[in-house]
């Protein structure tokens, strides 16, 4: 329970932080509540949309309320998935808002012990160090391969782990080796003409667990005409401590990567994760009030592209890709499409393929549940949103199921785990697709060092 004391510092901060130009911004139209997953979900509750959630906000500033458990479970239920914003006739920046809350509370809550322990686990001592993050990604490895998470599945040991923690262990990807998590490349020749030199985010989790991924996406780059850097010095994103309150760690994120891809010199910096990118791209309002990093964040935000987009910009969807008959639909990445703004490119390069029926998923642009770690720390409400989407998919007929954010991806398989379709629908990421076609169209070949050659 949250003392008075803490209330009090809460009210403080909200007072002081709280962009109350923005709060006031917000005309009350409605217009977000058809947009709002949590709204729509909970049975159209006003405290469960973004004009709800901003009326709280401004009552906690005004001292109109008091910023307790349910205010603190208000805005924890909230997805963050942003599509509330493109909707809104006044432009509010409904994710700013929602940060810089989140952030207020949870620096002035005295947390439980383990729960501060784990914080500081995740937050401080494992995502800021891409070596942690490979240790500890192929530790999961060893699990998986060792043969102790089949053992534990059979003798349902593993029902000690709540079921919806069981059911996501299931669509984990096999995690890669230590040494293969290591040898990473730091720069990759264009195949033919050089039209671009562009630097790759390869992310903390992008890097390790999804690995083959990211491989996809560089010779997808060389074959599109760009020389890579991949910059040694860059680190993770810091979405995952924004969005859970931890600011000031993210900033320091944010300070890192930017020093780490000034040095690159290069036209545009790529990430092929929709949540990474939208924080990317946000890095100007996070250090805003940084008089020695605005500036150096802006020249950052500006070269910051998916790859979808950069593949459009280069032309691939020409390029003659084919694949085996199949039916395809795409599940928008939230932020991809909220924030980044990249909606058209992904399906754009899945109609250009042939062999691929495109089929739009009904309500595509509406949140999968997945949102960072929402789907662990709220479970009722994600699985609710994904049974809802996984109707919806399954009305495309597709087989495969595209989306363009790891988070999304592991949800989608999830969607599919749940309604048993794993013998005839697959989830896979627009890059797997498209370098599926790049090798059915004979357009690859393989280097010694397994690039683009």
């Amino acid at each position: 329970m949250t003392s008075s004391k803490e209330q009090k510092a809460i009210q403080d901060q909200f007072r002081e932080r709280m962009n109350e130009d923005e709060l006031m911004n917000c005309m009350r139209c409605g217009f977000c509540l058809p947009s709002c997953p949590t709204y729509i979900e909970s049975g159209s509750q006003e405290l469960h949309s973004p004009r709800g959630r901003i009326a709280i906000m401004k009552a906690v500033v005004d001292g109109l309320i008091e910023p307790d458990e349910d205010v603190e479970r208000t805005l924890n239920m909230c997805l963050g998935c942003r599509a509330c914003e493109p909707v809104c006739p006044s432009g509010v920046r409904y994710g700013h808002l929602l940060e810089e809350a989140r952030d207020i509370i949870q620096q002035n809550k005295k947390h439980s012990w383990p729960v501060r322990v784990l914080r500081k686990l995740v937050f401080k001592e494992l995502f800021p160090y891409p070596n942690r993050v490979r240790v500890a990604t192929a530790s999961l490895g060893f699990y998986q391969r060792s043969g102790l998470q089949t053992f534990l599945q059979r003798t349902r040991l593993s029902h000690v782990l709540p079921a919806h923690l069981r059911e996501m262990e299931k669509v984990l990807p096999s995690a890669p080796t230590l040494k293969k998590m290591k040898k990473r490349p730091k720069h990759l020749p264009a195949q033919g003409e050089a039209k671009r030199r562009v630097a790759f985010f390869s992310g903390c989790l992008m890097d390790t667990l999804f690995i083959e991924t990211n491989d996809a996406t560089m010779k997808l780059l060389q074959l599109a005409g760009c020389e890579i850097v991949i910059p040694s010095l860059q680190t993770c994103c810091g979405a995952l401590h924004g969005h859970s309150g931890e600011k000031e760690q993210a900033k320091w994120l944010a300070k890192r990567n930017i020093e780490a891809f000034e040095q690159c010199q290069a036209d545009a910096v790529i990430t092929n994760a929709g949540g990474c990118g939208a924080f990317l791209m946000e890095y100007d309002h996070l250090l805003k009030d940084d008089p020695d990093w605005v500036d150096r964040a802006k020249a950052f935000v500006e070269k910051i592209r998916d790859i979808s987009a950069i593949l459009i910009e280069l032309g691939f969807q020409h390029k003659g890709l084919k694949l085996p008959p199949q039916i395809v639909t795409y599940q928008d990445s939230c932020h991809l499409r909220n924030v980044m703004r990249t909606s058209s490119a992904p399906r754009q390069l899945l109609q250009s393929i042939a062999g691929v029926e495109f089929r739009e998923m009904r309500e595509s642009d509406r949140c999968c549940g997945s949102a960072g770690i929402y789907n662990i720390v709220e479970p009722e409400m994600a699985m609710q949103i994904l049974d809802h989407k996984m109707v919806y998919a399954e009305q495309t007929g597709a087989t495969t199921i595209v989306t363009a954010n790891p988070g999304c991806l592991l949800q989608m398989k999830l969607g599919i785990e749940r309604k048993g379709l794993g013998e005839k629908v697959r989830a896979v990421h627009i890059v797997e697709v498209l370098f599926e076609a790049v090798k059915e169209s004979g357009l690859f070949e393989e280097s010694k060092d397994g690039q683009a050659g």
